[in-house]
């Protein structure tokens, strides 16, 4: 008989979506009776929660299998779920014997949303008993942070050529506005952090039902604070949808453009065109020029030429964007990229990389300094740290503080330095 509860340790890797499954996960774990432990070698179960969103992000998630591996204690079972346990469970199971369970989340949807397997037969906890893995619903822990990411829907209907993502995490399914609110008033804190794989699209599934984020935005911004979106596609940024995040007061726009170039995103079968994505932008900050930006785009996609390169460093200067992400293309198993011809080499594409990371550098410095002298309100997240509108947790800058604010408080503060990314203020 044990004389301490049987403990766990989780490793979450990837996107605010598999940090959200992990809190669902740790509920069901607790739940089970396990205690949470931070020390890896003193846990009785690790469990790792994969991304496999890209190669760089499946080499991360096996690198850290391998190395909790090591770490663990002797009898101490290892458990891989979340996105490369949905996409290569199989493969993992036979290549990595350190794994003693592969555990993939929930269960495969057809359009029907019919469910062709049933949920996974593994019990992660003393119990033995079979938890539920359909996460979305799932109960979670109380939010260790003033702030919380809150998934809305699961899976994606749209098919981008560079995206494999439906093929693992299935079609769109939404929660119900009920289920959504039910746990903001649970989690009790001041920044509520909408995310979903096609955020705006909440309550469309499958092409049925109407588009319902903006009335979520609504009544979320009744329950706490800060309601802020993160990743929009930009063919449904409509006016009404504009209206209602600036009427939460945190005009904080997460944008999904990818390319600027009208041919290159005919190839990723996305919508839009540079010169459409600026007179958005732009538009947005005739009505307040505090809004801020964020976007992410897609380096060395096959067929990229010179004129596309150049196109896209243009907008980055015309833009003016306060954060953006420039990623390596990674050719994907099963997407429609894969059949195009037009390579674009590894040196070019890191060439270009390195071109467009060191132009938005500048760019997001320079919008930092301009910061300097103003009066803003910062949420304050830990000692010493703090964020504005402006700032989205975890992926985006940060506001330095004194340490003798209150975590979870918000003050009026004047920044008086900035620091490449960050910013100073008292």
């Amino acid at each position: 008989m044990q004389d301490r509860p049987v403990t766990y340790y989780l490793e979450t890797l990837g996107c605010p979506k598999n940090q959200v499954d992990s809190d669902k996960l740790a509920g069901t774990l607790m739940a089970d009776g396990m205690a949470a432990t931070s020390d890896v070698a003193g846990a009785d179960l690790v469990v790792v929660n994969t991304c496999a969103f890209i190669e760089e992000a499946r080499q991360e998630s096996i690198d850290t299998i391998l190395a909790l591996a090591e770490q663990r204690r002797p009898g101490a079972r290892l458990v891989v779920t979340g996105c490369m346990a949905e996409r290569y469970g199989d493969e993992l199971a036979v290549e990595l014997p350190e794994i003693d369970q592969v555990a993939p989340f929930g269960a495969a949807l057809d359009g029907d949303h019919t469910p062709t397997r049933s949920t996974v037969p593994v019990s992660l906890g003393p119990t033995r008993r079979l938890p539920d893995f359909d996460l979305l619903n799932l109960p979670r822990p109380a939010a260790p942070r003033p702030w919380a990411y809150v998934k809305i829907a699961e899976g994606c209907d749209r098919a981008c050529g560079f995206c494999a993502i439906p093929t693992f995490r299935g079609p769109q399914r939404s929660r119900s506005i009920e289920q959504i609110l039910d746990e903001v008033d649970q989690l009790e804190v001041r920044e509520v952090v909408l995310v979903a794989q096609d955020l705006a699209a909440f309550g469309r599934d499958q092409g049925q039902g109407e588009r319902q984020i903006v009335p979520l935005m609504e009544q979320v911004a009744t329950r706490t604070d800060r309601v802020r979106l993160l990743y929009l596609y930009p063919s449904d940024l409509t006016d009404q949808l504009i209206d209602a995040v600036l009427a939460t007061e945190v005009p904080y726009f997460d944008l999904s453009l990818q390319h600027v170039s009208p041919s290159l995103l005919r190839r990723m079968r996305r919508w839009g065109d540079g010169a459409r994505f600026l007179q958005r932008i732009d538009a947005i900050r005739d009505r307040n020029p505090d809004a801020a930006f964020r976007s992410n785009f897609i380096v060395g996609y096959p067929g990229e030429t010179e004129a596309d390169h150049d196109l896209l460093l243009e907008f980055v200067e015309h833009a003016q964007l306060d954060w953006c992400g420039f990623f390596a293309y990674s050719p994907e198993e099963g997407t429609h990229a894969v059949t195009l011809d037009g390579d674009v080499p590894v040196s070019l594409r890191d060439e270009r990389l390195a071109e467009l990371r060191e132009h938005q550098d500048r760019i997001t410095a320079t919008n930092r300094d301009v910061l300097v002298g103003q009066q803003v309100s910062v949420l304050i997240d830990e000692p010493g740290v703090g964020r504005t509108h402006r700032e989205a947790p975890e992926i985006d800058g940060v506001v330095l503080v004194p340490q003798d604010l209150s975590v979870g408080t918000f003050h009026q503060l004047t920044v008086t330095a900035s620091i490449g990314p960050d910013v100073e203020a008292a």
